[in-house]
């Protein structure tokens, strides 16, 4: 059984115990909210492992209860899967921008739920390249899925340190977007190329000296990406 705890969050009562329902039968300890005010004391107080996030919410919608979990550090790190009825690809794009970690639209089946919420929590027990690993002014701590940048606290959402993990376990290596879309997110994810730009635009934001002309992550035009580094 899996154990960890989940925060689902949905006005919609009859959703919630649908995903309560199966979550459950699957191991979980769920807790659930019905506003965007309870979910982020219930993200602050309960400090679960994963949140499940409807857009639409009274008090506070989705979108700003995504930004204020990325905001606030003791729990900026947590994965966020965004729900919405709305399925435009512009709305998809903003919950990454603020950092979701996955997005599934309404209606969707209990089966694509479950193994989207397996597929990230299985992605919090990576294996490691080396307990540490540096570059330029950056020093990772893999084991604690930390990153600082001249000794400051660089904030990275769950995906982003994925890409950064797997971009540095390959550098020197062309990674193509399909490739990398598969290694992270953990399931088909055809034509949402889309989604890996976002996170290294992101990551080269947090990390580079000069994100628009980025001396670690390059782009290869038409393919996916590159970590360039040699050694200092």
């Amino acid at each position: 059984m899996a154990g960890e705890k989940i925060l689902v969050v949905d006005d919609e009562e009859h959703i919630v115990k649908l995903i309560k329902f199966n979550l459950e039968n699957n191991g979980y300890k769920v807790i659930t909210a019905a506003d965007g005010g309870e979910a982020l004391e219930k993200a602050k107080g309960e400090v679960p492992q994963l949140v499940l996030l409807d857009l639409m919410l009274p008090v506070m919608d989705g979108y700003d209860v995504c930004r204020e979990i990325r905001r606030d550090q003791s729990i900026s790190n947590m994965p966020v899967i965004m729900i919405t009825a709305k399925g435009e690809e512009l709305d998809k794009i903003l919950g990454l921008e603020l950092g979701a970690d996955d997005y599934i639209t309404k209606p969707f089946s209990v089966r694509e739920l479950v193994a989207r919420v397996k597929a990230v929590l299985r992605r919090t027990k990576v294996d490691y390249i080396d307990k540490t690993f540096k570059f330029g002014n950056i020093q990772i701590d893999f084991q604690r899925h930390n990153v600082t940048k001249e000794g400051e606290k660089v904030e990275l959402t769950l995906k982003e340190f994925e890409l950064l993990q797997v971009l540095i376990k390959n550098k020197g290596r062309v990674m193509t977007r399909d490739f990398l879309l598969d290694k992270i997110w953990g399931y088909e994810y055809i034509g949402e190329t889309r989604t890996v730009d976002v996170h290294v635009r992101h990551l080269r934001q947090k990390i580079e000296d000069d994100d628009k002309n980025p001396k670690y992550i390059e782009t290869i035009r038409g393919i996916g990406y590159r970590f360039n580094y040699s050694g200092d």
